[in-house]
């Protein structure tokens, strides 16, 4: 029995500490009011980067997309960093009134298309906002964002929000979506801490993120290390709720697992290379959003949480049941089952709790093995570029 408690515990302990650090900031994302910011006096000057590896498919309607913005269209340039795309695109391209930059690389990866683009470019701009080769901005988003920048920050994460809820993996991939920009962005933002960012949808002020970019050696996560990076300097990444950006959920079992395998490899491999130096920083500089961001990286995915809090809660109890053991060990697994499910329904946006929503539930099973699957095999996954191919989706 003392073995049986023993392991009990650790298991209880782990799985308790990871449900408290997720319960607390979905708790608070539910106090977050976004500021109003005022009519900025300055309208400045953007350039809207948007790296693509062979996008055909969607990179022209997104470029067109793009250029709807309401925004002085002298003061922002749509650029289209194009690797690897067919002849007939980049001519149906150039026909617009954009920037189109040819790249292409042995091994391509999103920091190289950016530094490449970046250098290309000649004319002087205040902001630069990155998005992916999908992303479709809502029409107020660059003004939104230059009114941000008004008051003197460096970097702004937009809302990241569904393109397509057209079936049940593109729905799951758009809750967790949800549930992420609650805890890591809203919560967050509410207890003074910094909000994640993406990898899309966000923007810098220019120059910065040049220099920044100048020194990212990342082949996958890119974001994640220079969100580490700017964390470290004691930079303040600030969330815009309003500021919409329409990104394409994955509408496949594979690519849901592929991708996941990808984002896991990255927070790993990160939180191998900076937690002593975030935990040096936090006793010596008191620098407690470099240390949350390397403490983020290792939190179990939030899917598999669940997953391993309901079925070894509901295991561990049938167990001390019919072993009459102490019911205090019982009630932990209850208690934590009870904020575990909390989380996900204060971080759940109200327009997600509909029949399609449930219906997509079905299909949860199976996310949680590819999730688990994806933990198995993310060696080696932060060493290589991992594309996830976008298509022209509907609702």
């Amino acid at each position: 029995m003392l073995t049986y408690n023993s392991i009990q515990l650790v298991i209880l302990i782990l799985l308790g500490s990871a449900t408290l650090y997720i319960f607390i900031f979905s708790f608070a994302g539910l106090f977050y009011k976004q500021s109003k910011y005022v009519t900025a006096k300055k309208s400045r000057k953007i350039a809207v980067l948007i790296p693509g590896y062979q996008e055909d498919e969607v990179i022209i309607e997104v470029a067109k997309s793009a250029l709807q913005q309401q925004y002085p269209t002298d003061l922002f340039d749509v650029v289209i960093i194009a690797d690897s795309f067919q002849q007939e695109t980049l001519t149906a391209l150039k026909t617009l009134p954009i920037k189109v930059i040819e790249v292409s690389f042995d091994k391509s990866t999103k920091s190289k298309a950016l530094n490449k683009g970046m250098a290309a470019l000649s004319s002087q701009y205040d902001i630069a906002v990155v998005l992916d080769a999908d992303n479709v901005m809502a029409l107020d988003f660059l003004s939104k964002i230059n009114a941000a920048f008004e008051q003197g920050f460096i970097a702004v994460q937009g809302h990241r929000a569904a393109k397509n809820t057209n079936n049940s993996w593109a729905i799951l991939d758009a809750v967790s979506e949800e549930i992420n920009n609650n805890i890591f962005r809203k919560g967050h933002r509410v207890l003074g801490l910094s909000s994640a960012i993406i990898g899309s949808g966000m923007a810098f002020k220019y120059d910065y993120f040049k220099q920044l970019m100048s020194t990212v050696t990342a082949v996958g996560g890119f974001d994640k290390e220079i969100e580490l990076k700017m964390l470290k300097a004691g930079h303040k990444i600030i969330y815009l709720d309003d500021a919409l950006v329409y990104d394409e959920k994955v509408q496949k079992a594979d690519v849901f697992g592929n991708q996941r395998r990808r984002w896991l490899s990255a927070q790993l491999h990160y939180f191998r290379k900076d937690f002593f130096n975030a935990l040096k920083h936090l006793f010596l500089k008191g620098n407690i959003d470099y240390f949350d961001k390397a403490m983020q990286f290792i939190q179990p995915p939030r899917i598999l949480l669940l997953g391993a809090v309901m079925l070894l809660g509901v295991s561990f109890v049938v167990v001390n049941f019919l072993l009459n053991n102490d019911f205090i060990f019982s009630a932990g697994w209850i208690i934590i089952a009870v904020a575990c499910i909390l989380s996900f329904l204060f971080s759940i946006p109200k327009s997600f709790y509909n029949a399609n929503t449930f219906k997509a539930l079905v299909s949860l099973p199976k996310g949680m093995l590819m999730m688990l699957l994806s933990l198995l095999k993310i060696k080696g996954a932060n060493k290589k570029f991992i594309h996830t191919k976008h298509t022209a989706s509907s609702q």
